[in-house]
């Protein structure tokens, strides 16, 4: 639901700028970012008419949303060492020429096939503005401003996440879903224009370094086989040779990745971050509270529309009980997290979300009046809302000052494979206990899909009790 940007390594050097020009690297970092992170979930609302309009099945449509995440995912750690290596501002520029270029495809794709290939090169360009539009923000700002700063930045990008299903089902009600990207191409190409006029160009904003070209491959592959294999497990079968074979290639390289890390002079994720038990941990439960949210939301919206009835704007504002408690619950829990620690705001969080998902799983029918459904949407929001800010807290603080930025830069890779993987698993149950054919048969796939979730969001509740208690986190 939310998505949590990379932190600035802490290593950067600060480039003195005048005020005026730190305001418009504010502006238009915050601008790009709301774009991408919008991106993310705008499509929401839209699955429904997609599916109708290209006869999709549940397999293809998931990749619409899959395939932006997926390459977000893998690609992230990889966008902020482009920036590092080429300059921020121009890897910023190209990044979002590659995002605008790719929504005027996805606008215009005549079907399910190109949708979702350009809805990848998408999470490609989304992947290098984000890190580098951060890095960016932290050096055009002093230590004392820097702060003031990221509040604005994460509040904006945070807005985009809580009104992505919003605008998504506006759009879609009053256009048509095609509209969804053709929206980004004004925002990109002024972003564009006016970041190349007023953003500075500076060699010396970050260290030259090595991209690391084997793992992002290792890294892709692993991910993309793994993915691949379970959404195709229902149409091809467990034991087909498809299956069998991607299944078994994505473990192989994610072996073979593991591998390549723990031997790389400049790894994409260094492997022995793992050895703290609370920097471990918290990964995992991030992972498992993002799929059920990825998995939850992915099958809440298509609830709304194809078993009851409710329009696309409909099911935009049906969902904010759900989504908006990011902004009333998560800055709370924040400051909590000094007084009680990580570990009870991640336990009693995901506890919570668990619930809130098994209460919805119970009373989820067809004709459900919606009031009744509010009541598990804000417990199952509170919780997870709860432990978000836990876990990036507890990832950051597990680890030395000086990978501040690695350890968030895995943070956030871990978070949308984990959103990948929910949608993939829940399409999966949903798949072998649902369909399209009807409200009754829809709700009895969603129900199944909604069941998985709260498993999950259970099962992460597990992980976050492994974090060790508050005062023996920090490495």
């Amino acid at each position: 639901m939310a998505v949590h940007v990379l932190e600035a390594p802490t290593h950067t050097a600060v480039i003195a700028r005048p005020k005026s020009s730190a305001n418009w690297v504010l502006g238009l970092t915050s601008i790009a970012s709301f774009m991408v992170a919008l991106d993310a979930l705008v499509v929401a609302t839209a699955l429904s008419t997609i599916r109708l309009d290209f006869g999709a099945s549940i397999e293809m449509l998931q990749w619409t949303v899959n395939a932006y995440n997926l390459s977000f995912a893998v690609l992230l750690l990889f966008g902020a060492a482009l920036g590092d290596r080429f300059g921020r501002r121009l890897m910023f520029l190209i990044g979002l020429g590659v995002f605008t270029a790719a929504s005027v495809a996805c606008a215009l794709a005549p079907s399910i096939g190109w949708l979702i290939a350009a809805r990848a090169v998408q999470g490609a360009g989304g992947a290098i503005v984000m890190p580098v539009a951060l890095a960016l923000l932290s050096t055009a700002f002093s230590p004392e401003e820097r702060p003031r700063a990221l509040g604005l930045y994460s509040g904006v990008t945070g807005l985009a996440l809580v009104s992505g299903p919003v605008i998504g089902g506006a759009i879609v009600q009053g256009a048509a879903w095609h509209w969804i990207f053709w929206l980004n191409i004004p925002i990109g190409l002024l972003t564009i224009a006016l970041a190349a006029d007023r953003i500075r160009n500076n060699r010396l904003e970050g260290p030259r370094v090595a991209l690391d070209v084997p793992g992002l491959l290792l890294a892709g592959g692993a991910s993309l086989g793994l993915v691949w294999g379970l959404a195709r497990s229902n149409d091809a079968g467990w034991l087909s040779a498809e299956v069998v074979a991607a299944l078994g290639v994505g473990l192989l390289l994610g072996v073979a990745f593991v591998a390549w890390e723990l031997r790389s002079r400049t790894p994409m994720i260094p492997m022995r971050l793992f050895r703290s038990r609370a920097f471990s941990a918290a990964n995992v439960a991030c992972f498992l509270f993002t799929a059920a949210i990825f998995g939850t939301l992915f099958f809440v919206t298509q609830f709304l529309q194809s078993a009851q009835g409710y329009t696309p704007l409909q099911v935009g504002l049906r969902v904010l009980p759900w989504t908006a408690t990011l902004f009333l619950v998560a800055p709370a829990a924040g400051r909590l997290v000094n007084r009680v620690g990580e570990r009870p705001l991640i336990v009693v969080g995901l506890l919570l979300q668990a619930a809130g998902l098994a209460w919805l799983r119970t009373i989820a029918t067809p004709d459900v009046p919606f009031v009744e459904l509010i009541a598990p949407f804000v417990i199952a929001g509170t919780g997870v809302s709860m432990a978000m800010p836990a876990a990036q807290n507890a990832v950051l603080s597990a680890v030395n000052h000086t990978e501040i930025g690695k350890a968030s830069g895995t943070y956030n890779a871990v978070r949308f494979l984990g959103g990948t993987f929910g949608i993939a698993l829940s399409a999966t149950v949903f798949a072998a206990n649902g369909g399209f054919a009807s409200p009754q048969l829809f709700t009895a796939g969603f129900v199944a899909a909604i069941g998985v979730s709260a498993l999950l969001s259970f099962v992460g509740a597990l992980a976050g009790a492994c974090i060790p208690a508050r005062g023996r986190t920090s490495a």
